[in-house]
């Protein structure tokens, strides 16, 4: 099985046949628009098998497989002591794993913005996380945690340590947390201004069954983006 994660900067109706060449079997898509609100007839045809939430149809997270590949939606709560977080959407695939797609969001919190999001959507749903993986775009890395917060980047990857969940980036790579060597993404499209901010996380299912993963070429990428795309295959 060959899994994506990609924030394709929005209008990916115009872009998706970017990702063809890849064949994969699961696209999880940040900062698309909703395959059903549009007219554009050969993103809908492509997006036939998908899940998507968003604030507006133009913009949203989306998770989109190949034909005969089962997703079925979980309902898991995005309210955290009665506030919203966002963006988590959660699926099972092929009753086989739980995938939850994540676009963290600064959701106008003053203080639990981005990576708080996803520490806060953990505090509910990490018993739930089992045979798992959590992709997509974390906004966030290392180089930005605060020494007085509990909930930072560090501790968001500590927390998902605990119940076996790994970052296969770095297990594949062999790198640390804040030293990664390839970037995911370009502040305004700027080499000048590299981070690695995009994530596959997954159980020890997963991390036993890398079989490849790669980073898209910047020259291909740019141009469209200004998120590289990370691929990841497993053994089946």
């Amino acid at each position: 099985m060959k899994i994506i994660t990609w924030n394709c900067n929005g209008a990916l109706r115009n872009k998706f046949e970017h990702l063809l060449d890849f064949d994969a079997d699961i696209c999880v898509i940040q900062e698309c628009e909703n395959p059903l609100e549009t007219k554009h007839t050969e993103y809908k045809n492509w997006a036939e098998n998908h899940f998507w939430i968003g604030d507006t149809k133009n913009k949203g997270i989306g998770i989109f497989a190949k034909k005969g590949i089962e997703l079925e939606k979980k309902n898991w709560t995005d309210v955290y002591r009665d506030l919203r977080v966002k963006h988590f959407l959660p699926c099972r695939v092929n009753k086989d794993f739980d995938l939850l797609a994540v676009w963290t969001h600064s959701n106008k919190s003053p203080t639990f913005g981005y990576i708080g999001q996803l520490w806060k959507y953990l505090q509910i749903h990490k018993p739930k996380l089992r045979k798992s993986l959590i992709l997509g775009d974390f906004n966030s890395n290392v180089c930005w945690d605060k020494s007085d917060r509990w909930w930072n980047h560090s501790d968001v990857v500590k927390e998902l340590e605990e119940i076996g969940i790994k970052s296969l980036y770095h297990h594949y790579w062999n790198e640390k947390q804040g030293e990664e060597s390839q970037p995911t993404f370009f502040l305004h499209r700027k080499i000048e201004k590299p981070y690695h901010i995009d994530y596959i996380f997954g159980s020890l299912d997963f991390q036993n069954g890398v079989k490849k993963m790669e980073v898209g070429a910047l020259e291909k990428w740019i141009v469209v983006s200004d998120h590289l795309p990370i691929v990841c295959e497993f053994e089946t």
